[in-house]
This record gives structure tokens, C-alpha cells and sequence, in this order.
């Protein structure tokens, strides 16, 4: 692998997106949320959008849910985005019958002591589970197709990929030293829900260990453990080992998952191993515990060359990508599911206006500029200049004005 794999960045590629994502996703109405089986009152924004989707989709796909099944009595059997048992039981969170098989296999032949839950990943729609099969088993099962992604998405590291395996760990509560009270790992079930074996340019293996977010927030954390802060020390990629942060709910599932992948390499698994986290752009909640903990890491130029990289990827990068390399098909499915929010927009403009949206308008964004109607009296031109001066003042005195929203 060349030595300057530890400078990945957070998108190494340069092709042209095939989708169009909104800035940020809708702040979706209650009366919407209701009305579509998809309100819960701990959701936060994005998840309450999401989870729209997430049911408007299992509606136009005619995926019977929770709220339609009258056996249910779960708790959340009021959610629009939970599918009904026969639905769960007949594989409907995936995208096909292949992928719905291949969960059934990896939950079938997991590892010792794994962490998959089978309620999440047949039954709910909203988990990461699901999203992590559809968006990696179609390259589990076309190691061509998979080859092609990952040489984009890792430029100039990936040459080949000879496998995909999914909720894997290289050492889950296990003491390979043979030593009484000694583990070499980290002594808990930490694990990456897909680990691709490939190979790199100098024909070297590589792991990449990937974790996978779709609604979900960071955290909990997990019960803390002295062989973290072990690790932390150990691996040499922290500018503070020590640091408070790392050990914060927001961050602490992201370390833990880097020690991990440093330990397979200085364990000797694998000569090389990159740790990739992918989430939707506009999960802000995720997005911020990512630079947060891209923050706490030693500069890529002062670390060995063997050190693990951190490389931080948009869910719409890696559907781009897999429409850029050929499966367009795939893609378009995957970023109606998942990423287009058109729907969602529309439904909660029609909620604010009272006037109905075509999907093309709510598509191109121009619905607010044609439905939204003026609430105050005009202002005057001069009125309009001095609000301008004060806006311009105000920005440019302001230590806030040149931070990055995340």
C-alpha cells in the first residue's frame, strides 16, 4: 500500500453526483407525521423525516406495516415504519429476494457472541441493519461490482476486493495470547457491521472495517473498560489518548471501532486496514460526532504509515458511486429509498400553504418561492438598505460568522 494512505480524504474521488439531495431535510409538521403513522415525540429532526420516508416508501411499495396489522401488539405497532410480521417474515426491508436471503445466511452463520438483531434487520425500516444490507450485500454477492466501488471510493489504495462479510470482529472477547487475564483485543463484543477484504495496489491485503448510520444519533456508549483506555494509548493515533471526548457518547462508538481496526493490523490479521463511516449527508447529529472525532486524531502526516486511516463518507457519495461504475439500476433504487426527500418536502408544504405541490415543482425546490405567501406589510427600499448595513455589520463582528455549520 503506498505511505500515503493515511491521508485519505473524506471523498477521494471526483465524479459528478447523479442525484440532486436537498440542503437539509424538511422540519416534517406533526399533523404529517400523524396523519402517516411516522410521529414519535422523541424523534429528533431528521429521524422524524426519515422515518416519513421510511413508511411513505413501505406504502408505495405495498409493504403492509405495524399500524396495518391489527395482530400487532408491540409497542410501536402504531409506526408506519415498522413492517408487519408476515411482511418481516417475507423479506420485505429488502430491496430483493437475494438480499433478503443474504441476511438470512449472515444471521444463519454469524459469528460467536454477534450482535445482529433479527427484529431490526427484517422488521424495522428505519434501522441501519437493513441499509446496511441493501447498500453492501449487492456488492457481497458481485465482487465485480464491488471492485469497481471501492476503487473509486478508495482511489489509488484498492485494487481488488475478494470478499464482503458482514457484523464481523477479528477478535470478539477472545485472549488469543493464551495468557491468563491478557487480552489482546478489546475485551468486549465490539464489531464492524461490514468488513470488505480487499487488496491494494501491491497486491498487500487490506481490511476495511465500515460502520454503517442511517437515523440513528451516536451512542449509547458502552460500559467503560480499562483495556480501552489501554488501547487509546497504544495505538498512536490520538493527540490526547486521555482525551475526555473520546470517551463521550457522541465519539465513543466511533473509537472503540478504530482501536479495533488498529489492533487487527498490529495483531497481525492484516498487513493494512482502513476504517470507513457512512451516513447520510443530512444526518447533522452524525455528521458532527464524525469532524469531532476527526478532530481528536494525530495529523496524517504525523502518523506511521501503518496506522489505520479515519475516511468519513456521505451515504450519497457511495450511491453515486455505485451509479457512476454501472449499476444504475441499484443506485436509483437505493436513493429512492433512502435519500429523496422530494415526497416528504411536498407533503409538509401542502400542510404550511394549504395549496397542492406537483412532485416536479417540490423536486426542483421552487415550491416555497411559488406557494409562500407574503405575511408583513411591504418595507421600504431605504428600510431594506439600512437591515442590509446592520445584517453586514453584525456577520462581520461576529467570531460565529466563519463557522462551519454542521
Amino acid at each position: 500500500m503506498p505511505n500515503d494512505s493515511t491521508t485519505i480524504p473524506p471523498t477521494s474521488h471526483s465524479l459528478a453526483p447523479s442525484f440532486k439531495q436537498l440542503s437539509r431535510v424538511p422540519l416534517v409538521p406533526e399533523a404529517v407525521l400523524k396523519r402517516h403513522h411516522a410521529y414519535c415525540a422523541l424523534d429528533p429532526r431528521y429521524r422524524a423525516a426519515q422515518r416519513l420516508q421510511q413508511a411513505l416508501w413501505l406504502k408505495n411499495q405495498g409493504i403492509p406495516t405495524a399500524a396495518d396489522d391489527r395482530r400487532a401488539t408491540d409497542a410501536r405497532s402504531f409506526l408506519g415504519s415498522m413492517l408487519s410480521a408476515d411482511a418481516a417474515s417475507a423479506g420485505k426491508n429488502f430491496l430483493s429476494a437475494d438480499l433478503h436471503r443474504l441476511a438470512i445466511e449472515a444471521c444463519l452463520m454469524c459469528e460467536e457472541d454477534a450482535l445482529l438483531a433479527p427484529d431490526r434487520l427484517f422488521g424495522h425500516a428505519l434501522s441501519s441493519s437493513p441499509l446496511t444490507f441493501n447498500l453492501f450485500g449487492p456488492l457481497a454477492v458481485n465482487l465485480g461490482l464491488a471492485r469497481k466501488v471501492f476503487r473509486v471510493l478508495l482511489a489509488g489504495i484498492i485494487d481488488d476486493v475478494q470478499g464482503v462479510i458482514f457484523e464481523h470482529s477479528p477478535g470478539r472477547r477472545s485472549n488469543l495470547s493464551n495468557l491468563p487475564g491478557r487480552d489482546i483485543w478489546l475485551s468486549d463484543r465490539t464489531a464492524a457491521d461490514v468488513a470488505v477484504q480487499a487488496t491494494s495496489l501491491n497486491g498487500e491485503p487490506v481490511t476495511i472495517f465500515i460502520e454503517v448510520k442511517l437515523s440513528e444519533s451516536m451512542g449509547p456508549a458502552a460500559r467503560m473498560r480499562e483495556r480501552y483506555n489501554e488501547v487509546s494509548r497504544q495505538v498512536l493515533l490520538y493527540r490526547d489518548p486521555n482525551s475526555a471526548v473520546l470517551r463521550s457518547d457522541a465519539v465513543e462508538q466511533l473509537w472503540r471501532l478504530h482501536l479495533l481496526s488498529q489492533l487487527a493490523v498490529d495483531n497481525g490479521v492484516t498487513p493494512r486496514a482502513v476504517f470507513l463511516a457512512v451516513a447520510p449527508q443530512l444526518n447533522t447529529q452524525v455528521w458532527g460526532a464524525f469532524r469531532v472525532y476527526q478532530d481528536e486524531l494525530i495529523e496524517p502526516k504525523e502518523r506511521g504509515t501503518d496506522r489505520v486511516p479515519f475516511v468519513p463518507l456521505t451515504l450519497e457519495t457511495v450511491i453515486d458511486t455505485i451509479a457512476a461504475v454501472g449499476a444504475s439500476d441499484l443506485a436509483q433504487a437505493l436513493w429512492n429509498r433512502y435519500c429523496d426527500f422530494t415526497e416528504v418536502y411536498r407533503l409538509s408544504m401542502e400542510e404550511l400553504t394549504g395549496d397542492k405541490i406537483d412532485a416536479e415543482s417540490a423536486r426542483a425546490g421552487r415550491a416555497v418561492r411559488a406557494t409562500l405567501r407574503p405575511t408583513r406589510r411591504a418595507v421600504s427600499s431605504a428600510a431594506r438598505h439600512r437591515t442590509r448595513t446592520a445584517a453586514t455589520s453584525s456577520r462581520r463582528s461576529s467570531p460565529a460568522a466563519s463557522a462551519e455549520v454542521v
